[in-house]
């Protein structure tokens, strides 16, 4: 999609003086995991004994960008062909990746995901088996590969949802239900809407589990650095117990914006790797299904100004920005985007904002539409996105809660917004 200039009219037009940006480190705890195969092994070797030799046995992945994926992976394959079973890998990822085979397999490719560095077969499909039903006559549905093996891990990170609020968010009972339906399930199970999904996920979860061949489940949580934090293999009968436990502890482990209210937030780019409506609403406050729970800051105006390669223009939740610019539009592609959302059934991420020519544009034309700031009052934060706040920059304005906080503290020398001769916004110092 390409985009011509965009001439606007503007009392002052589109400048603004801009302040220098401080850079800030945002302090939350740092716990790590460094021995994944020593993780894996021990807890695997602690459930009960069974026979695999012989046995296929799918492997999920999903659509999110994980820390530590790719070796978690491997070491439940290491474990499982030490039993003698027969692993591989299914992609479990609901729409994702445009809601084909190849598709999905290129996510997992972005994410260094592949038959060369798991050493075992990738496994795509788009095919489903209705497998069992809700209450109300919901069916649900498995990706069909995975039901004709033996028997299917699953894995997936824990953490909150960018949509609702519940005992399940985004975890392993969504990669039971969601994950594994592939399109049509996923159509299905959205079309109750996000305001249903603390019963709908559960639910469907629950009566998954009494029909599916699951083995078990193996539980990822990160730190709010983006970083590896625990690793939990746990038992088919325990997953929807012991998952409403790891939530609570990923609710308190994940990063935020430590400040009240902010005037501008700058996000320098989103994407599917980065949340599942690009940017976590977790942090910025404004999820696509406009449900309640999430706290965050008063924000006024968001500016984003790319989306990640990773996400293969996927740039769903770019709605929920305030401008962005020509760049970044231009760089969607809007079927995967709408695709995306149109399953959801949600379409305010795939709304497009305001564009601006460029990042400068867009940045000036952000403070000129805030309320009630002056050049000196502005309060501005840049972000590289939603999954890395632990180093931030602020403006003058921001300064005297940074130094009044013990969360908060100036990590180095003041410096402007930079911009190169397109007007686009330079890497910060």
């Amino acid at each position: 999609m390409k985009l011509g200039p965009i001439n606007v009219t503007i009392e002052g037009g589109t400048s603004w003086p801009l302040p220098q940006m401080t850079p800030v480190a945002q302090h939350f705890e740092r716990r790590t995991l460094d021995d994944v195969d020593r993780a894996v092994a021990t807890q695997m070797n602690r459930l009960p004994a069974t026979d695999l030799s012989g046995k296929s046995i799918a492997i999920t992945a999903g659509s999110r960008g994980i820390s530590g994926l790719l070796e978690i992976i491997r070491a439940v394959v290491a474990e499982l062909q030490a039993r003698g079973a027969h692993p591989f890998i299914v992609p479990a990822m609901g729409s994702h990746g445009g809601a084909t085979a190849d598709g999905q397999v290129a996510v997992l490719q972005g994410y260094g995901i592949t038959e060369q560095s798991t050493g075992v077969p990738i496994r795509s499909s788009m095919d489903v088996v209705e497998t069992a039903s809700l209450d109300d006559g919901t069916p649900l549905y498995t990706d069909r590969i995975a039901v004709e093996a033996d028997a299917i891990v699953v894995i997936n990170k824990i953490k909150p949802h960018a949509d609702f609020k519940g005992t399940h968010e985004s975890g392993l009972a969504k990669m039971i239900s969601i994950g594994l339906a592939n399109h049509k399930g996923a159509v299905s199970l959205h079309d109750h809407g996000f305001a249903q999904f603390h019963n709908v996920v559960p639910e469907a979860a629950e009566r998954l589990l009494e029909k599916l061949p699951i083995l078990f489940g193996v539980a990822i949580l990160e730190n709010a650095f983006d970083e590896l934090m625990q690793v939990e293999v746990i038992a088919k009968d325990q997953i929807l117990n012991r998952e409403r436990e790891l939530l609570e502890t990923a609710k308190q482990s994940i990063g935020r914006l430590n400040f009240p209210e902010i005037d501008l937030l700058i996000i320098d780019e989103i994407g599917k790797n980065i949340s599942g409506e690009g940017m976590d609403p977790n942090v910025t406050g404004r999820p696509g299904s406009r449900l309640p729970g999430f706290d965050a800051p008063e924000i006024q105006k968001i500016v984003v100004l790319d989306v990640t390669a990773q996400s293969h223009g996927n740039g769903v939740g770019i709605g929920c920005a305030d401008i962005s610019t020509r760049r970044c539009v231009e760089s969607l592609d809007l079927g995967a985007v709408y695709t995306n959302a149109i399953t959801a059934t949600i379409l305010e991420p795939a709304k497009l904002p305001m564009i601006l020519n460029n990042d400068e544009e867009a940045i000036c034309v952000a403070l000129k539409t805030c309320n009630r700031i002056t050049p000196e009052t502005a309060k501005i934060v840049r972000i590289k996105n939603t999954l890395e706040v632990h180093n931030i920059w602020v403006s003058p304005a921001l300064l005297s809660h940074v130094n009044d906080e013990d969360s908060l503290s100036v990590a180095g020398p003041a410096h402007p917004l930079e911009f190169d001769s397109t007007g686009r916004l330079l890497a910060p110092q």
